[in-house]
Protein backbone atom coordinates (compact mmCIF):
# COMPACT_ATOMS: atom_id res chain seq x y z
CA UNK A 1 0.00 0.00 0.00
CA UNK A 2 1.00 3.45 -0.39
CA UNK A 3 2.40 5.39 2.45
CA UNK A 4 3.54 1.96 3.96
CA UNK A 5 7.17 0.59 4.38
CA UNK A 6 7.44 -1.90 1.81
CA UNK A 7 10.56 -4.76 0.95
CA UNK A 8 9.96 -3.86 -2.75
CA UNK A 9 10.99 -0.29 -2.28
CA UNK A 10 14.55 -1.42 -1.47
CA UNK A 11 14.70 -2.62 -5.32
CA UNK A 12 15.93 0.72 -7.49
CA UNK A 13 13.44 1.88 -10.15
CA UNK A 14 14.59 2.91 -13.57
CA UNK A 15 14.42 6.71 -14.41
CA UNK A 16 12.07 7.79 -17.11
CA UNK A 17 12.62 11.55 -17.68
CA UNK A 18 9.62 13.24 -18.40
CA UNK A 19 8.67 13.93 -21.96
CA UNK A 20 9.51 17.84 -22.87
CA UNK A 21 6.83 20.24 -23.82
CA UNK A 22 6.07 22.29 -26.72
CA UNK A 23 7.98 25.73 -27.20
CA UNK A 24 5.48 28.26 -26.93
CA UNK A 25 4.48 30.42 -29.51
CA UNK A 26 1.95 33.41 -28.66
CA UNK A 27 -0.99 33.02 -32.15
CA UNK A 28 -0.72 37.37 -31.74
CA UNK A 29 1.62 39.00 -34.21
CA UNK A 30 4.47 40.54 -32.63
CA UNK A 31 4.53 44.17 -34.35
CA UNK A 32 0.78 44.56 -33.37
CA UNK A 33 0.50 47.40 -31.00
CA UNK A 34 -1.98 46.83 -27.98
CA UNK A 35 -5.85 47.58 -27.42
CA UNK A 36 -6.29 51.58 -27.35
CA UNK A 37 -2.43 52.05 -26.92
CA UNK A 38 -0.43 55.57 -26.91
CA UNK A 39 2.73 54.32 -28.24
CA UNK A 40 4.38 54.82 -30.63
CA UNK A 41 2.02 58.08 -31.44
CA UNK A 42 4.25 60.80 -30.52
CA UNK A 43 4.64 62.57 -34.53
CA UNK A 44 1.27 61.62 -35.12
CA UNK A 45 -2.20 63.73 -34.84
CA UNK A 46 -3.46 59.77 -33.78
CA UNK A 47 -5.07 60.10 -29.77
CA UNK A 48 -5.00 56.01 -29.17
CA UNK A 49 -4.02 53.22 -31.68
CA UNK A 50 -5.41 50.37 -32.49
CA UNK A 51 -8.74 50.79 -30.92
CA UNK A 52 -11.13 48.30 -32.53
CA UNK A 53 -8.46 45.37 -31.16
CA UNK A 54 -6.96 44.08 -35.12
CA UNK A 55 -4.50 41.12 -35.12
CA UNK A 56 -2.89 42.56 -38.14
CA UNK A 57 -0.29 45.46 -37.79
CA UNK A 58 -1.61 48.60 -39.78
CA UNK A 59 0.49 51.51 -40.33
CA UNK A 60 -2.28 53.70 -41.62
CA UNK A 61 -1.92 57.39 -42.81
CA UNK A 62 0.48 58.18 -40.20
CA UNK A 63 4.24 57.00 -39.40
CA UNK A 64 4.28 55.68 -36.02
CA UNK A 65 8.66 55.79 -36.11
CA UNK A 66 9.78 58.84 -34.99
CA UNK A 67 13.65 59.48 -32.64
CA UNK A 68 13.08 57.91 -29.50
CA UNK A 69 9.49 57.42 -29.47
CA UNK A 70 9.80 53.80 -28.12
CA UNK A 71 11.43 52.41 -25.75
CA UNK A 72 15.48 53.87 -26.42
CA UNK A 73 16.36 56.22 -28.90
CA UNK A 74 15.88 55.50 -33.23
CA UNK A 75 18.14 53.28 -34.82
CA UNK A 76 21.48 55.09 -35.85
CA UNK A 77 21.16 57.97 -32.77
CA UNK A 78 23.71 56.81 -30.76
CA UNK A 79 26.80 57.84 -33.55
CA UNK A 80 29.75 59.18 -31.70
CA UNK A 81 29.64 63.32 -31.63
CA UNK A 82 33.25 64.98 -33.05
CA UNK A 83 32.88 67.86 -30.89
CA UNK A 84 32.22 65.91 -27.78
CA UNK A 85 36.16 64.59 -27.32
CA UNK A 86 37.17 63.42 -23.93
CA UNK A 87 39.19 66.34 -22.69
CA UNK A 88 42.37 66.16 -20.22
CA UNK A 89 42.07 64.89 -16.86
CA UNK A 90 38.19 63.87 -17.40
CA UNK A 91 39.24 60.06 -18.13
CA UNK A 92 41.34 59.42 -15.08
CA UNK A 93 39.95 57.19 -12.73
CA UNK A 94 41.26 56.76 -8.71
CA UNK A 95 41.34 53.03 -8.47
CA UNK A 96 40.41 51.88 -5.09
CA UNK A 97 43.54 50.73 -2.94
CA UNK A 98 44.10 46.68 -3.38
CA UNK A 99 44.59 45.05 -0.03
CA UNK A 100 46.57 41.78 0.04
CA UNK A 101 44.54 38.99 0.78
CA UNK A 102 45.76 36.50 3.77
CA UNK A 103 44.59 33.53 4.18
CA UNK A 104 43.47 32.15 7.40
CA UNK A 105 43.72 28.60 8.74
CA UNK A 106 44.99 25.30 7.31
CA UNK A 107 45.55 25.38 3.76
CA UNK A 108 43.98 22.52 1.36
CA UNK A 109 46.23 19.52 -0.14
CA UNK A 110 47.59 20.41 -2.98
CA UNK A 111 46.39 19.68 -6.69
CA UNK A 112 48.05 15.72 -7.58
CA UNK A 113 50.82 16.34 -10.21
CA UNK A 114 50.52 14.60 -14.36
CA UNK A 115 52.91 12.18 -12.59
CA UNK A 116 50.60 11.19 -10.36
CA UNK A 117 48.24 8.73 -11.45
CA UNK A 118 45.14 7.64 -9.65
CA UNK A 119 44.70 4.37 -8.08
CA UNK A 120 42.07 2.68 -10.82
CA UNK A 121 39.88 0.00 -10.99
CA UNK A 122 38.39 -0.13 -7.52
CA UNK A 123 35.46 -2.05 -7.28
CA UNK A 124 33.62 -3.45 -3.95
CA UNK A 125 30.97 -5.69 -4.51
CA UNK A 126 28.98 -4.70 -1.35
CA UNK A 127 25.34 -4.60 -1.52
CA UNK A 128 24.82 -1.37 0.03
CA UNK A 129 20.69 -1.28 0.23
CA UNK A 130 20.85 -4.98 1.78
CA UNK A 131 23.54 -4.03 4.38
CA UNK A 132 21.26 -0.93 5.37
CA UNK A 133 18.17 -3.42 5.58
CA UNK A 134 20.44 -5.68 7.65
CA UNK A 135 21.82 -2.51 9.77
CA UNK A 136 18.31 -1.37 10.38
CA UNK A 137 16.54 -4.81 11.41
CA UNK A 138 19.94 -5.67 13.33
CA UNK A 139 19.75 -2.41 15.37
CA UNK A 140 18.81 -2.09 19.08
CA UNK A 141 15.87 -0.39 19.60
CA UNK A 142 16.41 3.37 21.02
CA UNK A 143 16.27 3.29 24.80
CA UNK A 144 13.92 6.15 26.04
CA UNK A 145 15.01 8.32 28.88
CA UNK A 146 14.09 7.66 32.49
CA UNK A 147 10.91 9.48 33.45
CA UNK A 148 11.54 12.24 35.88
CA UNK A 149 10.69 11.33 39.33
CA UNK A 150 8.00 13.56 40.46
CA UNK A 151 9.01 13.63 44.15
CA UNK A 152 12.65 15.22 43.54
CA UNK A 153 11.51 18.31 42.18
CA UNK A 154 12.25 21.37 43.51
CA UNK A 155 8.62 22.81 43.55
CA UNK A 156 7.28 19.55 44.89
CA UNK A 157 4.64 20.10 48.06
CA UNK A 158 4.97 23.41 48.01
CA UNK A 159 1.82 25.62 46.93
CA UNK A 160 1.78 26.94 43.26
CA UNK A 161 1.94 30.61 42.65
CA UNK A 162 -1.47 30.79 40.84
CA UNK A 163 -3.21 29.20 44.05
CA UNK A 164 -0.98 32.00 46.18
CA UNK A 165 -2.69 34.50 43.38
CA UNK A 166 -6.09 33.24 43.49
CA UNK A 167 -6.23 33.61 47.17
CA UNK A 168 -5.03 37.33 47.19
CA UNK A 169 -7.84 38.06 44.53
CA UNK A 170 -10.47 36.62 46.79
CA UNK A 171 -9.66 38.25 49.79
CA UNK A 172 -9.62 41.68 48.19
CA UNK A 173 -13.10 40.66 46.65
CA UNK A 174 -14.47 39.75 50.29
CA UNK A 175 -12.71 42.73 51.73
CA UNK A 176 -14.80 45.19 49.25
CA UNK A 177 -18.02 43.29 50.10
CA UNK A 178 -17.07 43.76 53.63
CA UNK A 179 -16.75 47.33 53.20
CA UNK A 180 -19.88 47.92 50.94
CA UNK A 181 -21.83 46.12 53.67
CA UNK A 182 -20.19 48.49 56.10
CA UNK A 183 -21.22 51.70 54.17
CA UNK A 184 -24.70 50.49 53.67
CA UNK A 185 -25.06 49.89 57.52
CA UNK A 186 -23.65 52.81 58.20
CA UNK A 187 -26.14 54.77 55.87
CA UNK A 188 -29.36 53.08 57.37
CA UNK A 189 -28.55 53.58 60.65
CA UNK A 190 -28.21 57.79 60.03
CA UNK A 191 -31.73 57.14 58.35
CA UNK A 192 -32.94 55.64 61.95
CA UNK A 193 -33.21 58.07 64.86
CA UNK A 194 -34.91 58.08 68.56
CA UNK A 195 -38.33 59.94 68.64
CA UNK A 196 -38.72 62.94 71.02
CA UNK A 197 -41.06 62.05 74.27
CA UNK A 198 -43.01 65.18 72.90
CA UNK A 199 -43.77 63.40 69.81
CA UNK A 200 -44.18 60.68 71.03
CA UNK A 201 -46.85 62.34 73.52
CA UNK A 202 -49.02 64.03 70.62
CA UNK A 203 -48.87 61.12 68.36
CA UNK A 204 -50.53 59.32 71.51
CA UNK A 205 -52.89 61.88 71.61
CA UNK A 206 -53.86 61.97 68.69
CA UNK A 207 -54.08 58.11 68.49
CA UNK A 208 -56.21 58.50 71.49
CA UNK A 209 -58.95 60.88 69.72
CA UNK A 210 -58.76 58.97 66.77
CA UNK A 211 -59.95 55.70 68.78
CA UNK A 212 -62.70 58.09 70.30
CA UNK A 213 -63.95 59.06 66.74
CA UNK A 214 -64.24 55.59 65.43
CA UNK A 215 -65.45 54.13 68.68
CA UNK A 216 -68.38 56.35 68.60
CA UNK A 217 -69.12 55.45 64.87
CA UNK A 218 -69.05 51.86 66.58
CA UNK A 219 -71.27 52.14 68.86
CA UNK A 220 -73.69 53.68 66.93
CA UNK A 221 -74.34 50.79 64.92
CA UNK A 222 -73.81 48.22 67.82
CA UNK A 223 -77.42 49.10 69.37
CA UNK A 224 -78.43 47.23 65.86
CA UNK A 225 -79.81 43.74 66.80
CA UNK A 226 -80.24 42.34 63.21
CA UNK A 227 -77.11 42.75 60.41
CA UNK A 228 -79.11 42.71 57.66
CA UNK A 229 -77.07 44.31 54.45
CA UNK A 230 -73.34 43.88 53.56
CA UNK A 231 -72.57 47.86 54.08
CA UNK A 232 -73.17 47.23 57.72
CA UNK A 233 -71.42 44.12 58.48
CA UNK A 234 -68.62 45.84 56.29
CA UNK A 235 -68.48 48.57 58.67
CA UNK A 236 -68.65 46.99 61.76
CA UNK A 237 -65.97 44.56 60.89
CA UNK A 238 -63.83 48.30 59.68
CA UNK A 239 -64.63 49.98 62.60
CA UNK A 240 -63.50 46.68 64.99
CA UNK A 241 -60.01 46.69 62.63
CA UNK A 242 -59.02 50.35 63.21
CA UNK A 243 -60.21 50.13 66.92
CA UNK A 244 -57.74 46.96 67.74
CA UNK A 245 -54.64 48.59 65.34
CA UNK A 246 -55.26 51.87 67.36
CA UNK A 247 -54.70 50.33 70.56
CA UNK A 248 -51.48 48.09 69.11
CA UNK A 249 -50.19 51.48 68.02
CA UNK A 250 -50.79 53.34 71.13
CA UNK A 251 -49.68 50.32 73.04
CA UNK A 252 -46.14 50.30 70.95
CA UNK A 253 -45.46 54.19 71.65
CA UNK A 254 -45.89 53.66 75.28
CA UNK A 255 -42.38 51.76 75.17
CA UNK A 256 -39.67 53.92 77.42
CA UNK A 257 -37.46 54.15 73.99
CA UNK A 258 -39.50 54.58 70.56
CA UNK A 259 -37.22 54.80 67.25
CA UNK A 260 -38.38 55.98 63.62
CA UNK A 261 -36.78 53.93 60.54
CA UNK A 262 -37.25 56.23 57.82
CA UNK A 263 -35.70 53.24 55.09
CA UNK A 264 -39.09 51.30 55.08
Amino acid sequence: MDGEESIYNLIPKEYVPPPKPKRYHSKFPPDTNPTASTFCLRTSSKILSNVQGDYEYFHGPHLSKSLSATFGQFKGAGKPDPSGFVKRGTGTLKLPEVRRFVRSGERRAPVSTRDERPIMGLRTEKNFIVANAVDVILKAPKKLPDPEDPLKRKSYGQVPPYLAKIKQDLNSEYETLQQLHREAEAESDKQRYLLPSEEVQELVAGLKKKWEAVNREYQNGTHMVKVDTQGLKRRKEGCEAQLAQIEKDIQTLSKPYVFVDATS
